[in-house]
């Protein structure tokens, strides 16, 4: 997938009406949705630049088939969810970006391989974190890595982002996702 320019960014944004902020976190979905692929982008607005980072926006293949919500997996709905992400513990683990407000989610239940945009839509608190895969390596698949997380495959990426994120002083994180565009 190719990486949009902040002028691309911020005219998509104008066509869709949403906020524009100087400091933010931005998915692009991919239209390949390759199973189990980190074929996604995430960005991080600052200081009128965009830095992109591969990472995914879709669960992974074993959470497809392996439903923890009877309602079905969750898939982010692509949209704006301003100041809904605070610095704190992933499952109680390591520092992350946690769900502290409620955001949209399709539910897919069809135990296929691919996540898709359902009928079944699900509003609320359901810890879709922004986080990191592996802490040591590149991760090649999602897997287990998301139930529906925005996850990035490369460890030092995070840690880029976390640490811009907290130099940033902010207490609350906006985070656009968009479709491939």
């Amino acid at each position: 997938m190719r990486k949009y320019t902040i002028g691309e960014l911020q005219f998509e944004f104008k066509r869709l009406g949403y906020q524009w902020f100087d400091f933010m976190i931005v998915g692009i979905r991919s239209t390949l949705d390759k199973p189990n692929e980190f074929d996604d982008l995430i960005g991080l607005v600052a200081n009128g630049k965009i830095t992109w980072f591969t990472g995914t926006t879709n669960p992974g293949v074993h959470w497809l088939k392996n439903i923890m919500n009877p309602k079905g997996t969750a898939v982010l709905k692509p949209g704006q969810y301003i100041d809904t992400w605070e610095i704190g513990l992933h499952q109680g683990k390591y520092e992350a970006f946690r769900q502290t407000k409620p955001v949209t989610v399709y539910r897919d239940k069809d135990l296929d391989d691919k996540s898709e945009e359902t009928a079944t839509i699900d509003t609320g608190l359901f810890g879709i974190n922004i986080h990191r895969a592996n802490s040591s390596a590149i991760s090649k698949i999602i897997d287990k890595w998301s139930a529906g997380c925005q996850v990035l495959n490369n460890p030092a990426d995070f840690k880029t982002l976390l640490d811009k994120a907290k130099a940033s002083k902010k207490k609350a994180f906006t985070y656009t996702l968009l479709k491939e565009f």
